[in-house]
């Protein structure tokens, strides 16, 4: 049975940081930690982030105040990439930071090869939801797992108890329509993926279904703050936060509510509770959901009759005069406020501060509600447009400058160290314990009287515990049996200070030197490229819904089958095994990414049966689903939800057993060439043709039937499907890469896919016959292929 590890203290408070003002609202209103990204391979680009230098003064000065600074490497990594993402590890290993949370299996290979003094922490971008994808980062070296949103308290609660890592979830902020890590809206439609830290949030913008206006596809705002004990009881370690791209007053509000209920006195919660909701409402964020947390179907989790955006509504434009915007506001509004403006298209809204505010033609500092007053701005707008309120100018505020000045004056980082000292052979002996390594050194004392004092580890304490400017701390002090002797009082000073001054040369400088030779060794332990046009017979594989199309196998064209491990799959299992005898090999089964706690027994027996059957191979579209497979013989693939960007993703999965592992469906040409040029045994396919899931969904959509698409209000078209009790929203327009076949066998690829699965007869001939002539699909999306994924 798995050793548990049970929190016994309160759950850490976690708070983002996407500003140095953010940063510092944090550590003053009581959080336990920061998660914060740097300019680069952070999932939040659009927040201001920092350089290496801050971020190694940022960690010190939590250091300092015994918080913790973790930092976000949360994206999707490209080949060309890799480079820097080393640089970028190799500095964060020797600042020491306390954790990096991560989305690319190449993060996890490098760190742990390469720079193990790093935790890695699984980001919510991972997409587990269930114990055995916690097993699975367990067994790859992860301390901590921040679990998707969509689990129940009770799903919670199963996980952390048959866990060894440390649970972290979110209980506050924005929610994501789409899983986390699976949503391909944005990228799909111009590129900026939120796989890349560049999220354009089509998701928060009006659509039509049936002619009537709606944001069928934004979510209100996760509140759970009266769910506190039952995340308590459940072993939670980490209560997040979430808002990177958050005010410092968003920060210090929420920041605030959650210590004071954290921290409420028994008998005193029902009070907190209540006055930290005050608080919240101070935050400007949308209307509040406990979401999946508290109930398994939500209700209020989605209101399509709400405006996507966060902030305070004060109405919309009714007058536009030169560069001023007219509007009745339903909120006090003050000079120094910020405000941002949402067009009633699906275009991205603009954000400024008010600079001046007329009130009847006259120039004032501030109004009063149910007020029309107007304001110049910066942008172009138009009637009709919404106007939200995004920050206070009476919030927590600090200028940019006084946080940077507050930064550079901070004290260094303070390392605690364990020393037991003994005599031996007249030299006195030190054994220090400093970021989980041990030391020892000795120094020279020569002949000594007998002291009168009998406590020497006392008097031992009392000189070493005076560490000055050093780094060091000392956390602890033994001596046992240390005899009585009188060690010249010069003699002990000169001691401490020659022994600090070598154990930061010893600890810190040997870290430092460790991440220096780590960087070497991972730059060039990079994949070499091999670039060779594939020369062999290509394989194609036909991804197909049911069973009883497997007469698909009977083309010419197709080799393979891809059929989905479903309930209604396995109940027509046997006559289909029966047919298929002798021709086992030519069927690969697909697990579905999602499989919740309730569900693992079903897929447990699933495969089993399969495999009883005759069937060896699978594809794998959820880290979890290794677990499936341990002691057989199964040949495993990896579908594109597992994410293949880049060589160090691709041997992750060879290291764990992965024959053929299909390339992202996001990526583009040259990165993509780049992939099939790498000199691996793993074997890469390529998608050629698939509908576009651009959003997949626990949330039922309030109003939609499938009987009609939603619409934007460019024209594009989306279909809207439940399935499995998931919400599948996919664009009417396919992605097809079948003109690209030549090019792609010229780079190296011999295996494809043509996922056929939701087309009729007519429509997966024509697919098809563009295969074979190598030609484009009619209407189809290239997606980012040439365009490029930013």
């Amino acid at each position: 049975m798995k050793e548990k590890k049970i929190v016994v203290n309160k759950p850490e408070l976690l708070s983002p940081a996407g500003s140095l003002e953010a940063f510092f609202a944090a550590m003053e209103k009581g959080a336990d930690a920061v998660y914060a990204g740097l300019r680069d391979f952070s999932a939040r680009a659009k927040a201001k982030n920092f350089t290496l230098a801050q971020m190694e003064r940022m960690t010190a000065y939590a250091h300092s105040l015994g918080k913790k600074t973790y930092v976000t490497i949360n994206t999707l990594v490209k080949e060309s990439e890799l480079p820097l993402l080393i640089d970028n590890l190799a500095a964060l290993e020797a600042m020491r930071v306390d954790g990096v949370i991560l989305q690319d299996m190449a993060v996890a290979r490098l760190a742990r090869e390469f720079f193990p003094g790093i935790p890695l922490h699984a980001s919510t971008q991972m997409t587990i939801h269930n114990s055995l994808g916690v097993r699975q980062l367990e067994e790859l070296g992860f301390e901590r797992v921040v679990l998707a949103r969509e689990l129940h308290i009770d799903e919670i609660k199963s996980i952390v108890a048959s866990s060894k890592a440390e649970i972290e979830c979110f209980i506050h902020g924005a929610l994501c329509f789409s899983f986390s890590g699976q949503c391909y809206f944005s990228s799909f439609l111009g590129g900026h993926s939120g796989n890349r830290g560049r999220c354009a949030q089509p998701c928060r913008r009006q659509y039509k279904h049936k002619g009537k206006e709606g944001y069928y596809l934004s979510t209100n705002d996760f509140s759970s703050i009266e769910m506190i004990p039952q995340l308590i009881e459940a072993g939670v370690a980490s209560l997040k936060i979430e808002g990177r791209m958050k005010s410092a007053e968003y920060v210090a509000s929420v920041i605030g509510a959650y210590r004071m209920v954290l921290d409420a006195p028994q008998g005193s919660y029902d009070a907190a509770v209540a006055e930290a909701k005050a608080l919240l409402k101070l935050s400007f964020g949308r209307v509040p959901t406990k979401g999946f947390l508290a109930s398994h179907n939500p209700t209020d989790i989605s209101t399509p009759s709400i405006k996507g955006a966060t902030g305070r509504y004060l109405g919309d434009i009714r007058e536009m005069r030169g560069n001023r915007i007219s509007f009745d506001t339903r909120d006090r509004l003050h000079v120094g406020d910020r405000i941002r403006v949402q067009p009633k298209s699906d275009m991205a809204g603009r954000a400024f501060t008010i600079k001046e505010l007329y009130l009847g033609g006259k120039k004032v500092m501030n109004v009063k509600e149910n007020t029309l007053v107007s304001t110049p701005s910066p942008f172009p707008f138009k009637l009709g447009d919404s106007v939200f309120k995004v920050s206070s100018e009476t919030a927590f505020t600090m200028s940019e400058n006084a946080c940077l000045k507050r930064l550079e004056g901070a004290k260094g980082d303070s390392i605690p160290c364990m020393l037991k000292l003994s005599h031996q052979d007249q030299s006195l002996r030190i054994e220090a314990e400093v970021l989980g390594q041990r030391f020892a050194t000795e120094f020279e004392l020569g002949p000594l009287e007998p002291s009168r004092s009998s406590d020497m580890e006392g008097v031992l304490k009392a000189q070493f515990s005076k560490s000055g400017d050093t780094q060091f701390t000392l956390a602890s002090l033994s001596a046992p049996d240390f005899p009585a002797i009188m060690i010249p009082p010069p003699r002990l000073k000169e001691i401490r200070r020659n022994f600090y001054a070598w154990l930061a040369e010893a600890s810190v400088g040997a870290l430092k030197q460790r991440s220096a030779s780590g960087r070497t060794e991972a730059l060039a332990s990079l994949v070499r490229q091999k670039s060779a046009p594939f020369r062999g017979k290509e394989e194609l594989a036909v991804k197909i819904e049911q069973v009883r199309d497997w007469h698909e196998l009977h083309r010419d064209l197709v080799d393979t089958v891809v059929l989905p491990v479903s309930k209604a799959n396995m109940h027509q299992f046997q006559g289909f095994a029966r047919k298929l005898k002798g021709s086992e090999d030519k069927v690969i089964w697909q697990l579905p990414f999602i499989i919740f706690e309730a569900e693992l027994q079903f897929y447990r027996d699933a495969v089993e049966m399969i495999i009883r059957g005759g069937f060896k191979r699978f594809e794998l579209t959820n880290l979890s689903q290794f677990q499936f497979f341990k002691g057989t013989d199964a040949e495993l693939n990896t579908d594109y939800r597992l994410f293949s960007l880049n060589s160090q993703a691709l041997l992750s999965w060879q290291e764990l057993g992965v024959k053929r592992a299909t390339l992202y469906m996001e990526d583009d040409r040259a990165n993509m060439g780049q992939l099939l040029a790498s000199d691996l045994k793993i074997e890469r396919g390529v998608l050629l043709y698939a509908p576009v899931p651009v959003i997949t969904s626990k949330i039922a959509i309030k109003e939609i039937k499938g009987d009609a698409p939603l619409a934007s209000d460019r024209g594009d078209l989306y279909s809207v499907k439940v399935k499995d009790h998931l919400t599948v929203v996919s664009a009417q327009t396919p992605f097809a890469l079948t003109q690209y076949r030549s090019e792609l066998r010229q780079m190296g690829c011999g295996s494809f896919l043509l996922d056929l699965s939701q087309l009729q007869p007519e429509e997966r001939e024509r697919a098809l016959e563009a295969y074979r002539k190598g030609v484009a699909v009619h209407a189809a999306s290239e997606f980012n292929y040439s365009a490029g994924l930013v």
